[in-house]
């Protein structure tokens, strides 16, 4: 069986809007959504939750200093899609600098955080992690913000959830998620390089 998904197949299935989830019995599915979820980063909306969550002192915010760390924080759960070959496959995806890491600190401990894809000016987010309470939410915010200053499009969530559905994402056609998504690649974005955010 292989241990990884070579990085080149990853980044050709994403440009066509598929991507995948690792399986209990250890299989690899593939997966374009119709409807797809988005968040457009002009419409995200802050909940009053997390509008006191970012006036609370404390939080550091990091990119891409311990994608790792993140990673094996999402896939430790009792259920999870993140198998051994889809992490060493991100692994692989942020040696090469396609996959990125927004990370929450508290008292130099990993809070919380998110990973994703990048292609162009379309991010593809993966899963988020807390173990401080709001800590996966200040790391969305923090990403939505970083990428309208860069030039970013959207964010890809696959789905949407009811979670997500409280920041504004929303549910399109894949045919228009596939024209959105062509728009975004094209784009010149460039995710900030790994150090403190905040």
């Amino acid at each position: 069986m292989k241990k990884t998904l070579s990085p080149s197949l990853l980044l050709e299935a994403y440009a066509a809007g598929i991507f995948p989830m690792g399986m209990p019995d250890g299989k690899i599915n593939w997966y374009s959504p119709d409807p797809r979820g988005i968040l457009l980063l002009d419409s995200f909306h802050t909940p009053h939750g997390l509008r006191r969550a970012l006036n609370r002192a404390g939080w550091e915010i990091r990119i891409d200093t311990d994608f790792g760390g993140v990673l094996n924080a999402c896939a430790s759960r009792n259920e999870t899609w993140i198998t051994k070959i889809i992490a060493q496959s991100y692994l692989e995806l942020f040696k090469l600098g396609c996959a990125h890491s927004v990370e929450v600190w508290v008292d130099d401990e990993l809070a919380g955080g998110l990973y994703g894809v990048v292609l162009g000016g379309a991010f593809f987010g993966e899963s988020m992690f807390h173990r401080v309470t709001d800590a996966s939410k200040i790391a969305l915010w923090h990403l939505v913000r970083t990428l309208k200053e860069r030039d970013f499009s959207f964010i890809d969530t696959q789905w949407i959830t009811p979670h997500l559905a409280q920041f504004g994402g929303i549910k399109i056609p894949r045919e228009e998620y596939l024209c959105r998504l062509g728009d975004a690649i094209n784009r010149k974005a460039i995710f900030p390089p790994p150090g403190k955010l905040l």
